[in-house]
């Protein structure tokens, strides 16, 4: 399933915006740029997003606890432990001390893309942006998958603890290995030599403040043959708007429909979105 920027679709037709990205070999629905305007058509999926799945009417935290030391989680035939830091939350700008139902979300839709033989991790190489606690990375890493971890300096030590307590078994099919990265800096040469093959993220779109420095790192981290994960919390329409109109200038983009996602873990209160680099011109 080789990834590429341009997308396939089953009819050649204007109309048809369900299609294949990237090396994910599900149809998701084409986010369309309506002319030269990237402002109209991340209004469009924002309003459109708002109106169907009424994220404020749903409750938070539908499948984790974050005054709880401790988030329990079943994966890959694995019951994985995951530590948090609920004192941290207080900190301004601290997020990642805890888990939030978008990384659920997204290592179990990971989980259930590679069962239903949408996806290949195996082998694969995976960089993580905004790691947290580690839960993605680590069901990537049970799956096959070489991963790399990332976080800023100050969020390490827990996010390392977690992927020594799950990943110490023998029958550990992948690899996880946990780094610095600060996003809008350049990145190790680690991370991009070779580029990867998958780049990973689960509530990573949280401010307006954060957006330019994370395309940036995307730029910079993604060749035209990286398949971009994307999980997010709909917590704020503008801030979300205001990432797919800057994204849509370097990236194709698609949503995936949550009838693809794992059926016991879906949220209105979640979206998950594939990125590829565009093909430059």
């Amino acid at each position: 399933m080789a990834a590429a920027a341009e997308v396939e679709t089953e009819e050649e037709t204007e109309m048809m915006k369900m299609v294949k990205l990237g090396s994910y070999d599900g149809k998701i629905r084409l986010l369309i740029v309506s002319g030269d305007s990237e402002s109209e058509s991340a209004a469009e999926e924002t309003m459109l997003l708002w109106g169907i799945q009424q994220p404020t009417l749903s409750k938070p935290n539908a499948f984790v606890a974050q005054s709880s030391l401790n988030l329990r989680i079943d994966a890959c035939g694995h019951s994985l432990s995951i530590l948090q830091s609920p004192s941290s939350l207080g900190t301004p700008g601290v997020t990642g001390s805890v888990m939030w139902d978008s990384g659920v979300v997204l290592g179990k839709f990971l989980e259930h893309a590679v069962d239903s033989g949408m996806l290949l991790l195996h082998g694969k190489k995976i960089v993580e942006l905004g790691s947290g606690c580690g839960l993605v990375g680590c069901i990537a890493a049970l799956m096959g998958a070489q991963v790399i971890l990332t976080d800023l300096p100050d969020r390490l030590r827990l996010l390392k603890k977690n992927i020594e307590n799950n990943l110490r078994h023998g029958d550990l099919r992948g690899s996880a290995v946990v780094t610095e990265l600060t996003w809008g800096y350049d990145p190790d040469q680690e991370l991009i030599q070779p580029l990867p093959d998958y780049v990973l993220g689960s509530d990573v779109i949280y401010s307006e403040g954060a957006v330019g420095d994370l395309l940036d790192t995307l730029l910079q981290l993604c060749g035209t043959q990286t398949t971009i994960f994307l999980a997010g919390e709909l917590r704020n329409d503008s801030v979300l708007e205001y990432f797919l109109e800057a994204a849509m200038k370097d990236f194709v983009i698609g949503r995936v429909e949550q009838t693809q996602w794992h059926p016991d873990y879906c949220s209105p209160r979640v979206v998950v979105y594939i990125l590829v680099k565009k093909l430059e011109k």
